[in-house]
């Protein structure tokens, strides 16, 4: 039996359990995984903001992980391009991305060069947009109290 090639993008700022669940799913699906790392350019494309924490580190956190094979920084927006260049036979995203205009389109354009999309369970409990907003809360009301205004901070922060 062939060995087969899974390929997980993804920005991975601020890596949390999120990631982790996600990697960790990708590489029981397949024989040697690649964990596509998004440019700060591609990532302020999908996500109309730049990381927080820079690209050779998130590189180097991601590289580390045991059930990671491999890291391959990703410039482009197709993934047919990223293909083209890895050559992989899965391709993992979160099922958040399942049934939406944007994962019908995946689905249909990697099965046109013969790749499978495999949706992995989504952790809906944490993300890096969750964590950037509970740290900008923080700072404001940190820099609110210094500066001698009340602000108020929920008990789940």
């Amino acid at each position: 039996m062939p060995r087969r090639i899974g390929y997980a993008p993804g920005v991975f700022d601020m890596f949390h359990i999120g990631h982790l669940n996600l990697l960790r799913r990708a590489a029981s699906h397949c024989d040697h995984l690649v964990a596509g790392v998004l440019s700060d350019e591609m990532a302020m494309q999908a996500k109309g903001r730049v990381p927080v924490i820079p690209l050779g580190e998130r590189i180097e956190i991601v590289r580390n992980m045991v059930f990671v094979d491999e890291v391959w920084p990703e410039n482009v927006t197709s993934k047919v391009a990223t293909w083209r260049e890895v050559k992989f036979d899965l391709l993992f995203k979160g099922d958040d991305w399942r049934g939406t205009t944007k994962g019908d389109r995946l689905v249909a354009d990697m099965g046109k060069v013969g790749v499978e999309v495999v949706f992995l369970p989504y952790t809906a409990h944490t993300s890096s947009t969750m964590l950037r907003g509970v740290l900008e809360s923080r700072t404001l009301s940190k820099n609110a109290l210094s500066n001698g205004t009340k602000t108020t901070v929920s008990p789940s922060e």
